[in-house]
């Protein structure tokens, strides 16, 4: 989800994520559940190898300098766009890319969804997306599941400028710790999506595991209902990941083959505190380029990371505002800025017909 707080959006909303295990859609520097250590899919030895892998990238990070951002990198950038010279692009996004549209956070004192949880009578705010706490007393989410179920908001220009990527033909894929399915609704295609910590799309049984969709969920969260399998009577969750569970498979699958060989590597509105999503910074090869936009600094030791020696190393940029703004630029720099600003002024304007799928839907790929 996302964040309109004005700390980092992403330690504030439901994309943050996860750390060891388990791996759910929230994590916060302060007071953590503790780990459901019942995976089970994950061994003891796997544990271990596992805590080893963390431990050895923790040394390489600190044994590599903090690259320092080029000045002129968003200009180089978007010259070797021009080019040609970049033709693969990888975007990995958190919630800061969201709170133009006005999605509320989750942590911000008197407005965030966490402050209207107390009457819930939760044992603390996390709980809610807790999937043991969630298999006994389903009510608190499904309460603040009305708060977050897609189709109130917007898309940001921010996303808008995802979708420039992928109808330019540039988009390798674009990693997303959101779960407002905006991305979606501006048109980016399925095939060029990873919706990290899952969606409200669609949903399932957690026992017999019947597949639903939101026209079947939806109605019935907002009866202030939760939703019974018509088959076995067992809570139909939706699909976004709680702690205790882990990442979609699609998440691993294509990140062996999108992080092989990107051109260019996009990180913006996250503030890279949370793992898995954090370590895919550290997955690109020396020669990519990376650019960070986003309202602060972040993640300086993973950019230092790579996954391969080169000759020659790809510039370091960073864009530090808020991500539309960011966008903005870029796009400028490309000759893109008034294609940008008429995408998404269509797209608001089709969401205020109700024609918004339609008018959103990828059209046919223009070329770069």
């Amino acid at each position: 989800m996302s964040s309109s707080s004005g700390q980092n959006p992403d330690e504030n909303s439901s994309s943050g994520n996860h750390g060891k295990k388990p791996e759910g859609p929230l994590r916060d520097k302060g007071k953590k559940p503790k780990p459901d250590k019942q995976q089970p899919t994950q061994t003891v030895n796997e544990e271990e190898e596992e805590d080893a892998l963390s431990q050895a990238l923790k040394q390489l990070m600190l044994s590599r300098p903090a690259p320092k951002a080029d000045a002129e990198a968003m200009p180089k950038i978007a010259a070797g766009i021009r080019d040609g010279k970049i033709k693969k692009i990888v975007v990995l996004a958190g919630a800061g890319i969201s709170t133009a549209a006005g999605i509320p956070d989750f942590r911000s004192p008197g407005t965030g969804l966490y402050d209207n949880l107390a009457k819930l009578d939760l044992p603390y705010p996390e709980a809610v997306f807790e999937i043991r706490f969630f298999k006994k007393n389903p009510k608190p989410f499904f309460a603040l599941a009305k708060e977050l179920y897609p189709g109130g908001y917007k898309p940001t220009l921010s996303h808008y400028f995802i979708r420039l990527l992928q109808d330019k033909k540039l988009l390798v894929r674009h990693y997303t710790q959101n779960i407002d399915d905006l991305e979606k609704v501006a048109g980016v295609s399925d095939e060029f999506l990873v919706q990290a910590h899952g969606t409200f799309s669609t949903s399932h049984c957690i026992k017999c595991k019947k597949a639903y969709d939101s026209d079947w969920v939806k109605p019935r969260v907002f009866r202030d209902e939760v939703p019974k399998c018509e088959s076995c009577g067992a809570i139909v969750k939706p699909d976004i990941v709680f702690f205790g569970e882990n990442l979609p498979d699609r998440f691993y699958d294509l990140l062996q083959i999108d992080f092989r060989d990107p051109d260019l590597l996009i990180v913006m509105g996250t503030s890279l505190a949370v793992s898995p999503i954090n370590m895919l910074v550290g997955r690109i090869p020396a020669s990519c380029h990376k650019l960070l936009i986003n309202r602060e600094m972040v993640g300086e030791e993973l950019f230092a990371m790579r996954s391969s020696k080169s000759d020659r190393d790809g510039v370091f940029g960073a864009f530090i505002g808020n991500s539309d703004d960011g966008c903005q630029e870029l796009a400028e720099l490309l000759g893109w800025g008034s294609e940008l600003k008429e995408l998404h002024q269509r797209g608001h304007e089709a969401g205020k017909s109700g024609k918004g799928k339609e008018a959103n839907s990828a059209s046919k790929p223009a070329e770069s």
